[in-house]
């Protein structure tokens, strides 16, 4: 296993104890899917594996709705690496929750694709549903790019399943 992915995990794992250990109101996702899903070579696409980390007691109500902090991380196929934090937006129309989300981090390229800086921003669009109380199913769209402040800025469209659970 190579030594990068192996550091990842344990610190998604050190992450995730840590997370579990704290209060007793948090939100914790574990997410699977696709990264760079339109490559348009063919040689950057690979799965992501991430873990991500909300905590309800820190949701604020304004007059655009809830918003709470969110922070998370993950790793692809090709031992590149995001790690991010910032906000979520939350809207609900029965069990189904619109969840868009805004969350600017730090990226490795590993041996995968080059998004042209270290400092890259990820927009998503979360689509959950209720499936047991307090657990979440969903499915969202992203897209993280630099927004040209790097050398280049090719971006990556990424898609992915989520479970979710409140602890």
């Amino acid at each position: 296993m190579n030594l990068k992915i192996l550091r990842v995990l344990t610190i998604l794992v050190i992450f995730s104890s840590q997370v579990l250990a704290d209060d007793d109101n948090k939100e914790l996702s574990f997410y699977t899917g696709t990264f760079d899903v339109i490559d348009k070579e063919g040689d950057d696409k690979t799965t992501l594996f991430g873990i991500e980390h909300k905590n309800p007691d820190l949701f604020r109500d304004t007059f655009l709705g809830k918003f709470k902090p969110v922070s998370g991380a993950f790793i692809t196929g090709n031992s590149s690496v995001y790690l991010y934090t910032g906000i979520e937006g939350q809207y609900g129309l029965g069990p189904l929750k619109i969840l868009p989300s805004f969350t600017p981090g730090y990226y490795e390229k590993g041996d995968g694709k080059d998004l042209g800086s270290v400092l890259e921003f990820k927009s998503e669009i979360k689509f959950g549903l209720d499936i047991f109380e307090n657990s979440k199913l969903s499915y969202s769209y992203s897209h993280i790019s630099n927004n040209d402040w790097g050398d280049t800025n090719p971006g990556t469209d990424n898609q992915q399943i989520t479970f979710s659970k409140n602890f």
